[in-house]
């Protein structure tokens, strides 16, 4: 598919909306992304025509179902650069990946006075699973802070790696401050050192072409809400020889190989952490949003994000009053701000009222507000179907909200 923005904007359905009369001017993907017609269309053909339970059906709509859910599995390992089906693990989103990772890595690795690092510009969901593993193991947390730019110092890592380091978490591409992280550069430093990485992938699947191989990390994962899917799925990826050590996270469903009261043996990866029914909806229509991204190029999105990232940073940020939060060299698709005299929720507001959708908060990273003593930002964040035009509105809205808080 060629970059039209016209035609890719006619596919989804809900920016045709009006807010208050207004047009819909929707700056909140990195909360969660629209979803294109073809993925409204493909829920409705699974429930139409083959909903059925997976893997342990005989008749025809099972088998169906169970095709169409493991060819998704294939896809998703293709899209990430998966050496293998088996190391895609398919759960509720990143938030459950993250937590799946965080208790069995836990049980398995980490004992008494272990450290886990895990840095200041992370998504709640990448802190407190660690956070209770340490307080289960009498392990400890190490903050690797980041400087006022919003970039993390990989000479920091390397001092604050020791021989009880087990863990390095960290995310690719920050959801507040937009940075994104030099991820193989992280995971050579802590291999070096026989140190697992864990990335979260939340923010970047969208925006960056994810290769895990190359990247070398041992754990990755993703939400498919981030990435023009469906709620309620995500997926996480695993190095065999990892995944094949852990125990499991959940028991129940096709996670057993056989079961007596004397005995269970589990089943082998994938489906050894796929306890109960799978949402196989969500992942057979997770694969058709990842089509769809595929059809227009990764690489074109991420050529023209930047253009929108770089005319929004120059457009907003010429506005008196407006002070960025996240000034990285290497930024991806978010710009975060504050209006001196105003608080971030006010100015999202009038925003609002003007048919504006931003996020406006902490973002679920209260860290990175401490480290800059703000209560919060207003984030405006974009997606491939975004314009300069929808930019233009933002600034003149924003100019119209200074006005009103002077």
């Amino acid at each position: 598919m060629a970059f039209n923005i016209e035609k890719i904007r006619a596919q989804f359905p809900i920016l045709t909306e009006q807010v208050y009369g207004k047009p819909l001017v929707y700056l909140d993907n990195a909360a969660t992304t629209q979803k294109p017609q073809v993925v409204i269309d493909k829920i409705a053909e699974v429930y139409c025509h083959y909903n059925a339970n997976v893997h342990r059906g005989v008749h025809h709509l099972s088998n169906v179902a169970t095709t169409a859910m493991e060819d998704a599995r294939k896809v998703v390992a293709n899209f990430i650069g998966a050496p293998s089906v088996e190391n895609i693990i398919f759960t509720r989103g990143a938030t459950e990946s993250l937590n799946l990772v965080a208790y069995t890595v836990g049980e398995r690795f980490i004992t008494e006075n272990d450290e886990i690092i895990v840095s200041e510009m992370e998504h709640h969901s990448n802190l407190v699973p660690w956070q209770i593993v340490a307080q289960r193991k009498g392990a400890k947390v190490v903050k690797w802070a980041f400087n006022d730019a919003g970039e993390l110092d990989l000479n920091q890592l390397e001092k604050l790696i020791t021989p009880h380091t087990k863990i390095v978490a960290v995310t690719h591409v920050s959801n507040t401050l937009g940075t994104v992280n030099p991820v193989e550069q992280i995971a050579q430093i802590a291999h070096r050192n026989n140190v697992m990485v864990l990335i979260d992938g939340s923010q970047s699947i969208p925006h960056i072409k994810i290769d895990v191989q190359k990247m070398d990390c041992d754990f990755f994962v993703f939400s498919g809400h981030k990435i023009y899917g469906p709620t309620g799925i995500g997926a996480l990826y695993g190095k065999t020889q990892l995944l094949e050590q852990l125990p499991p996270y959940q028991g129940g469903g096709e996670m057993i190989e056989s079961v007596s009261f004397d005995k269970t043996t589990y089943n082998v990866l994938p489906y050894k952490f796929e306890a109960g029914t799978p949402n196989y909806v969500g992942i057979i229509v997770l694969a058709e949003a990842l089509q769809f991204v595929q059809s227009i190029g990764i690489e074109q999105i991420a050529t023209y994000e930047q253009e929108l990232l770089n005319y929004a940073t120059q457009r907003i940020l010429s506005i008196d009053s407006v002070k960025p939060i996240g000034t990285a060299a290497n930024k991806a698709s978010v710009l975060s701000f504050v209006v001196n005299g105003a608080h971030p929720y006010d100015v999202g507001m009038i925003l609002d009222k003007m048919g504006i959708a931003v996020r406006t908060g902490t973002h679920c990273t209260e860290p990175v507000m401490q480290h800059y003593g703000i209560p919060g930002t207003v984030r405006a964040s974009f997606a491939f179907y975004n314009t300069k035009q929808e930019i233009d509105m933002l600034h003149d809205a924003l100019v119209r909200a200074v006005k009103m808080f002077s």
